[in-house]
């Protein structure tokens, strides 16, 4: 079934079932009915029954309004049986001429739902047309001195009928002369030749007659004849020839009457009146000769008439060529009419719908119409459109079948017709194009929902905000009168959890404010979106949806946490070693910290609060990188101690502290003892204490040493007189085992060399401070100078230590 698919609203429960399976067979009801019927059939006749084919019963026929509509109307339905009837006789010859298919196109119309359907009624051929003649008698000429097997063209019989019931067969009244010969061309044409089957002499018989039949396939078979009459000529041997065997030629359909079309030439190789050459059409039907002249001395082939290629696409002729001898020959001339746009579209309105209500819905068809143009390819394609900023659209259902739809919202209140002008172009050069205006009136109901004055709305509310406090209104309104415009606001939709979004906010009914029913925490929850609808008191009621998305600004409500340094098990700060060689700018450690917040209140700065020696440490401001600022000196200690401050960017800032426990070591041995028996963190002034305690210590047990040292070699002295200088070399101490293998490499704060000179009686030595290799003989004291003693190189710090080391005891006594 061709047309339109689409079905209109149910009345009946057939009808429901009918639109629910309609999608189902959509491609099989979309194809067009088919009927085949004979020509000349008599008024009257059945030619199927249209309404079973269509899926309707007898009464829908009458209800549903099946009609059939055609450019010439030739059949009708009856209304009581729902049969597609003969309205007149149809003469397929008429209605199709040479067309070997002739098939009638209708269509069908239904009404409620409003639908169309293609009908295609096939015109089978009969056998009511004899075969005919052009002429009744045929005069041929012919020289004796033809040879045998020479053959003579015949003008063949026409038959308008087409396939079995055109011309079968020939035959001709028995000749001892001549036979006949039936030569079949490449499109199938049947065309009689006579065969000469031995020599003539005109002398014996100046002329022969034939009695020539022709015989159509019909059944019965019908048949016509002609005389044949040949005269025989003296000789003529060279019969005329063709520049071509086939000459085709395109012409414009725009030609004016008797311009030129064609030159056909022949040439002869006789001389005189035998090799004069007439032309003239041969096996040409009646039409094309109407059209067209041929000139019998030139072969020029012009048109008589106007062409139409809506009428004839080609004209085919067979044109022969005869000399003075009677000698001929054939050549064909195909004539091919190029289509011109001179046919302007049509537009023929197939159905319209008196009211369109204002709430049908995009794609309900409101119009059927169809297009026609008589010219062909570009010429004959045709675009449909209508006026813009108006809400429908053309859609092409078929070929050359068109639905006007709605596409778009209707409002009665705005607009409540609408003259809508479809205007059909062709693509042709220039295109052709026609017009035609349609009114539609538009129905009323209730169409005009809610409208919110905003398509979203973004909410800022900053955290800790006060219970049951408005954050937002959303307003909408809606142009309908009484019910259809009073307008109530809900919560439809959120990305909240459902149980936990009355907790969290509610609006208010009558006037869309939206309250906050806790206080917000940007931390647990940053953002979050709400649907709100907005429904007015209509029937049926509409609604209209709108996003709302509150954004929890963020507040300084979260103070940095210090990740690292961590703290022991025990709470204590833990410890980081920094080896004694570190240079300026070496990585210590570093503080990492977060903060909850975002923002400039999660921007975090670093700030030392206390350090055991200042400068001796940097801290980066934003990193929180603790670097070496210089190099560890001799006076300074080996345990530093950094309070570090974390600051936020918020206002007011909120801080945290961390504490940093530095070790200069080179090892980790080195302070393991000491920091296994380490106390709890004590005071940087209980440190330093410890420190020169131990220092006093030390320096005590060198000078033990010193004196030790002295006494072994005074007592040596008198056992080795012969001695010289410092004993012939220098004697030269080092610190040995007693000092920690990591220290032996010259990262101790002092190193000593002892020099005892052998020959003297003094028993005073001399104490180098700060050496870092033993003394070369150059540096060591002979025997001739006055030797400095160790004792008063010694005494000035022993005394100095002496001092500190009191007032140590006495702080550690009051203590």
């Amino acid at each position: 079934m061709g047309g339109s698919c689409t079905q209109r609203r149910p009345t009946r429960r057939p009808q429901v079932l009918f639109s629910f399976l309609l999608p189902l067979f959509y491609r099989a009801l979309c194809e067009p009915i088919r009927y085949s019927i004979p020509e000349e059939l008599a008024k009257g006749s059945v030619v199927g029954n249209l309404a079973k084919d269509l899926g309707l019963s007898v009464p829908e026929v009458s209800a549903r309004k099946l009609r059939v509509s055609a450019e010439k109307l030739l059949f009708q339905v009856d209304a009581e049986s729902g049969d597609l009837l003969m309205k007149d006789r149809i003469d397929r010859e008429q209605i199709c001429k040479e067309r070997r298919r002739c098939e009638l196109q209708l269509e069908a119309v239904v009404e409620n739902p409003l639908n169309i359907f293609h009908i295609i009624v096939v015109v089978e051929d009969i056998n009511d047309h004899a075969p005919q003649f052009d002429k009744k008698e045929i005069h041929l000429e012919i020289f004796e001195s033809v040879s045998p097997g020479a053959r003579i063209s015949l003008d063949p019989a026409t038959d308008p009928d087409i396939n079995m019931n055109s011309i079968k067969d020939y035959q001709i009244s028995p000749n001892p002369y001549f036979s006949l010969m039936v030569r079949v061309n490449s499109d199938g044409g049947k065309y009689p030749e006579l065969s000469l089957e031995k020599p003539l002499d005109r002398e014996e018989q100046r002329s022969h007659r034939l009695i020539l039949t022709a015989f159509d396939g019909g059944d019965p078979p019908r048949s016509a004849t002609v005389e044949i009459e040949i005269f025989v000529r003296d000789t003529n041997d060279n019969p005329p020839v063709f520049s071509k065997e086939e000459y085709r030629v395109s012409v414009s359909e725009n030609l004016p009457p008797g311009s030129s079309v064609l030159h056909v030439t022949a040439t002869d190789q006789d001389e005189g009146v035998n090799a004069e050459i007439n032309y003239y059409f041969r096996s040409t039907a009646q039409s094309t000769r109407y059209m067209f002249s041929l000139d019998e001395k030139t072969g020029t082939i012009k048109n008589t008439h106007p062409l139409d290629f809506e009428d004839t696409e080609r004209y085919t002729m067979e044109v022969e060529a005869k000399d003075g001898g009677g000698l001929s020959t054939q050549c064909k001339v195909i004539i091919e009419i190029l289509d011109e746009n001179d046919n302007s579209p049509e537009i023929i309105i197939t159905s319209l719908s008196d009211e369109i209500l204002e709430d049908s819905r995009p794609g309900m068809v409101v119009a059927l119409f169809k297009t026609r143009d008589r010219d062909f390819g570009g010429n004959g394609e045709v675009i449909c459109n209508i006026g813009r900023d108006i809400p429908f659209k053309i859609y092409s259902s078929s070929n050359n079948y068109y639905k006007l739809v709605t596409d778009g919202s209707l409002d009665r209140e705005e607009t409540p017709e609408y003259n809508v002008t479809i205007t059909a172009t062709d693509r042709g050069k220039p295109p052709l194009s026609s017009s035609t205006t349609i009114t539609l009136r538009i129905g009323d109901v209730n169409d005009n929902a809610p409208v919110f004055q905003q398509s979203a709305y973004l909410v800022p509310v900053p955290e800790n905000n006060p219970p049951g406090a408005s954050i937002a209104q959303v307003s909408a309104s809606d142009p309908d009168l009484g019910p259809n415009g009073h307008v109530s606001y809900s919560i439809v939709a959120s990305d909240l959890e459902p149980r936990a979004l009355s907790s969290y906010v509610s609006v208010s009914a009558q006037s869309g404010v939206v309250f906050a029913q806790r206080a917000f925490d940007h931390e647990q929850l940053r953002a979050f979106e709400l649907t709100l609808q907005a429904r007015d008191q209509g029937s049926p009621a509409l609604s209209a949806n709108v996003s709302l998305r509150v954004l929890v600004g963020d507040r300084n409500d979260n103070a940095p946490r210090v990740l690292y340094p961590a703290l022991g098990p025990d709470g204590s700060a833990l410890f980081d070693t920094v080896p004694r060689a570190a240079q300026p700018g070496y990585l210590v450690t570093k503080v990492v910290a977060v903060d909850a917040d975002s923002g400039h209140n999660a921007w975090l700065s670093y700030h030392v609060l206390q350090a055991s020696e200042p400068g001796l440490f940097s801290l980066g401001l934003r990193t929180g990188e603790v670097r070496t600022a210089r190099a560890l000196g001799d006076r300074d200690v080996a345990r530093q101690r950094l309070l570090v401050a974390v600051r936020d960017g918020g206002q007011p800032p909120l801080s945290a502290t961390a504490t940093l426990l530095l070790v200069f070591a080179d090892s980790l041995q080195e302070v393991l003892p000491d920091l296994s028996e380490r106390p709890a963190p004590a005071d940087p002034q209980a440190e330093l204490q410890f420190y020169l305690v131990v220092a006093l210590a030390l320096i005590s047990v060198l000078f033990l040493l010193a004196v030790i040292l002295a006494v072994a070699l005074r007592l040596r002295r008198s056992s080795s007189p012969a001695a010289g200088g410092c004993f012939g070399s220098v004697l030269c101490s080092k610190s040995g085992s007693e000092i920690p293998p990591n220290y032996s490499e010259g990262t101790l704060p002092y190193a000593y060399n002892l020099c005892v000179p052998g020959a003297q009686t003094n028993s005073e030595f001399n104490f180098l401070s700060s050496a870092d290799h033993c003394a070369t003989t150059q540096d060591t004291l002979n025997k001739d100078s006055s030797s400095v003693l160790l004792a008063n190189f010694l005494t000035p710090s022993v005394e100095a230590d002496k001092k500190t080391f009191k007032q140590l005891a006495r702080d550690f006594v009051d203590t």
